[in-house]
């Protein structure tokens, strides 16, 4: 796909991609309730549409009528006599894998297309199998198709040293189901979605000095009625678009404000962007609109709560190549095993694009200044995609393999056409 340059633009956005956390979570959660689940604005993309084809086979109803999905769990999940297939989702698989692996004496197998089935599950099996949870596959457990025979968990107390969402949620959907009350801790707090949704749900978890404690459920959660809000991770390529050409201005409609989610806008406003927060709403998340304008970018140093902002990193590093001065992103190991090698897919299209870069194991360092257009491989990796399609604004671009972007965001490029964006040849 060629993107071609526009000077400016002024916009107001209120179609922008559903949250995709939230929608997998919703779709999943539903799972442990008693009746039939209400989700407006459920995100209509490919990954959070396998998961609802994963709970459909797991015996779940699942009706969708114009902006509303309805969900009726099923009253005993049972093994499925076929594969689940995740397609390219690693959430739905990391998140099912901790959930199926509670589900006692039925059997079940994940697996995805290509690019799923060659990324890293170790990191979500690993602390599963240490809690005795019966998980198989190639690898160690570190490749799908992964193979899992439920059990009833015992109560267990886990420590983890990275900070990850899926890890944790993995542990807590595993500690719903377990024997006794469990506890669960992380290095530094990840996105806190699934003890935020499960906790207003009616589960019985509690935070309790940095260590979460889930006791597990006596009976069947009551169903829930929700408004899946826009997601922060895609209104950040519509900030980033704002600040790198000059007098523009976006409004970014009714996102989740969660301060776990909003961190890269945050990183934007160190290095000078205008950006207003104003809240509308606070029912299972705080949701408000976001104000942003063309803004002169200085480099910085993004070296902590990097689980706040790992999707954002791939925009974050186009904002530092046109910023003035040095940007640095350090303790980012984990965004080797995304859907792509991230580091290495960054440093080699910013290369091509004439950016100075240089590689680390962690992470990166741009010096920022004039760049240029160049053909741009994306690896199959939506947020690779779309990011050089933002610097493709300024500078003109051509990006490989665009159809992943279907995966989060299918209106992406409708709405950088209502900006003024031109496609061709």
């Amino acid at each position: 796909m060629r993107i071609f340059p526009i000077s400016s633009f002024v916009a107001t956005f209120e179609d922008i991609a559903s949250d995709k956390s939230i929608s997998h979570r919703c779709a999943i959660f539903s799972l442990f309730t008693n009746g039939t689940c209400k989700i407006k604005n459920y995100l209509n993309a490919q990954d959070t549409l396998n998961t609802l084809k994963i709970i459909t086979s797991l015996g779940a109803e699942v009706k969708n009528d114009k902006n509303c999905i309805y969900i009726t769990p099923p009253i005993k999940i049972q093994s499925p006599n076929k594969v689940l297939d995740c397609g390219n989702s690693g959430t739905s698989m990391r998140l099912l894998i901790g959930f199926l692996s509670s589900i006692e004496n039925e059997f079940f197998v994940l697996s995805g297309d290509k690019y799923l089935n060659a990324r890293p599950m170790r990191r979500i099996c690993k602390p599963l199998q240490d809690i005795d949870a019966k998980i198989y596959g190639r690898n160690d457990a570190n490749l799908a198709p992964i193979c899992i025979q439920g059990i009833k968990i015992n109560k267990f107390d886990y420590k983890s040293n990275i900070a990850s969402a899926q890890v944790k949620t993995a542990m807590i959907l595993a500690a719903l189901n377990a024997k006794d009350k469990c506890y669960f801790e992380e290095i530094e707090l990840s996105r806190d979605h699934s003890e935020i949704m499960l906790a207003k749900m009616g589960a019985d978890i509690q935070i309790l000095n940095n260590k979460i404690q889930i006791s597990p459920l006596k009976d069947k959660l009551k169903p829930f009625e929700i408004y899946v809000p826009n997601d922060p991770s895609s209104a950040f390529y519509f900030a980033l678009a704002a600040c790198i050409l000059p007098n523009s201005k976006v409004v970014l409609k009714n996102i989740v404000l969660n301060k776990t989610r909003i961190e890269a806008f945050k990183i934007l406003e160190k290095m000078g962007a205008k950006i207003s927060y104003i809240q509308t709403s606070d029912d299972y998340e705080s949701v408000g609109d976001i104000y942003v304008e063309s803004s002169c970018l200085n480099g910085v140093i993004v070296n902590e709560k990097i689980a706040w902002l790992i999707d954002e990193i791939p925009a974050l590093a186009i904002a530092f190549a046109c910023a003035n001065g040095k940007s640095i992103v350090k303790n980012a190991k984990e965004l080797r095993v995304k859907e792509s090698d991230r580091i290495k897919a960054i440093v080699i299209n910013l290369q091509k694009c004439g950016v100075k870069i240089k590689e680390l194991d962690d992470g990166f360092e741009i010096e920022g200044g004039v760049s240029n257009g160049a053909q741009i491989e994306s690896f199959g990796d939506h947020r690779i995609a779309m990011s050089f399609l933002i610097l493709g604004l300024k500078y003109g671009m051509e990006v490989d393999d665009c159809d992943c972007i279907q995966t989060s965001f299918p209106n992406f490029i409708d709405m950088l056409k209502q900006m003024g964006a031109k496609f061709g040849n």
